[in-house]
């Protein structure tokens, strides 16, 4: 479930992809969350944290309970800065005391946070230092404890991810620009040592003894990137596509360059199914949201982001074509405005003046 990538254009343009992954459909929508938006994080035993944001942000969200109450899943603010939850089963953080009096930010809020208040992966990181961040136990996902982590790229194209483990908040530049799921960040990079005689180069020809032998068609190259959708698989298979597709000249090449790209990691109904008895302890738990064992992962939607123009292409499950959304062009909206995302299915092109129709949230 879930694989992001970065890719760059010949101009040093800087664009991410991912899909998302899951057994059912969630409440998504797409939001403009323009600037001055309220946010409020709340951990149990500390005080609520309220900010409000500085930049604007459009943004795929899932409310939790109440509208108003945005949890940012996938999104782009008005400064290029892009932000992906993806799912990490287990994520453990510090340990931190209750105290009544002092503020912490939910892991579940720093889409909103990162998104809301910086401009770039370096001042997110200099952030991180000082505030507190709480992996908190999640209702929505039958108690949880925020089985994620966070992938963010800037218009430099520098990608960090953001990762609770073994107690500890771990910050980590991403030199690939590439995040699937577990194990561990660090455990992928070390992983791909396994995959250093990768080439986009075919060797279409060889001799065993006498026998000299001779592919009959093109793409041996990608015979040894792996075949299975797990996140292992799925991280060295988008590094190898990150790093090998033509490079394109315009940032309309690029995204349909990219669109390309992630067909590669578009699953559909039924591939691959869950027997109730070999779950894995791995599998991250949504009882309370009605996902059941015995149940297939699909590509719920794929997002394409061009961090330049703070663009975002979407395309749903059942919809055949990418319709895109233009940030710039939300620049005269003050309020808070929500669509579902099920509304694109049967849009395409520029779906800008349809978010601003959209129903506006009182905060």
């Amino acid at each position: 479930m879930c694989t992001s990538l970065l890719y760059r254009d010949t101009s040093g343009g800087v664009y991410t992809g991912r899909t998302l992954e899951l057994s059912m459909e969630l409440p998504y929508f797409v939001a403009h969350l323009p600037a001055g938006t309220g946010f409020r994080s709340a951990v149990d035993g500390f005080r609520p944290m309220a900010f409000r944001s500085r930049y604007g942000m459009l943004a795929i969200v899932v409310p939790a309970g109440a509208v108003t109450d945005l949890k940012v899943v996938e999104g782009v603010n008005d400064q290029g800065l892009t932000f992906s939850l993806l799912a990490f089963a287990g994520a453990e953080g510090p340990q931190i005391a209750p105290d009544g009096n002092r503020e912490v930010l939910s892991a579940i809020d720093l889409g909103a946070w990162t998104l809301g208040q910086f401009k770039d992966v370096d001042e997110v990181k200099a952030a991180l230092e000082q505030q507190p961040v709480i992996v908190a136990a999640l209702a929505a996902l039958g108690g949880a404890k925020t089985p994620f982590h966070y992938c963010l790229s800037d218009r430099r194209g520098r990608t960090i991810v953001v990762e609770f483990a073994h107690g500890e908040q771990r910050v980590y530049d991403n030199p690939v620009g590439v995040m699937t799921n577990g194990p561990e960040f660090s455990w992928h990079l070390t992983n791909l040592n396994n995959y250093s005689f990768l080439s986009n180069q075919d060797k279409d020809q060889g001799q065993f003894g006498a026998l000299k032998v001779k592919q009959p068609d093109s793409g041996i190259s990608t015979v040894a990137l792996p075949a299975s959708n797990t996140s292992v698989g799925r991280f060295v298979k988008a590094a190898f596509y990150a790093q090998y597709a033509e490079r394109a000249a315009t940032p309309q090449a690029a995204i349909t360059t990219l669109a390309h790209i992630m067909n590669n990691f578009d699953r559909p109904r039924g591939i691959s199914i869950e027997s109730p008895e070999s779950a894995g302890e791995g599998a991250l738990n949504f009882a309370a949201s009605g996902i059941q064992r015995g149940s297939t992962e699909y590509t719920s939607w794929t997002s394409l982001t061009d961090l330049a123009r703070s663009q975002i292409y979407l395309r749903s499950y059942d919809a055949l074509n990418y319709s895109s959304i233009d940030l710039g062009k939300l620049a005269g909206n003050s309020v808070v405005r929500l669509m579902p995302l099920a509304a694109l299915n049967d849009a395409s092109g520029d779906v800008t003046e349809l978010l601003l129709q959209a129903k506006a949230i009182t905060q």
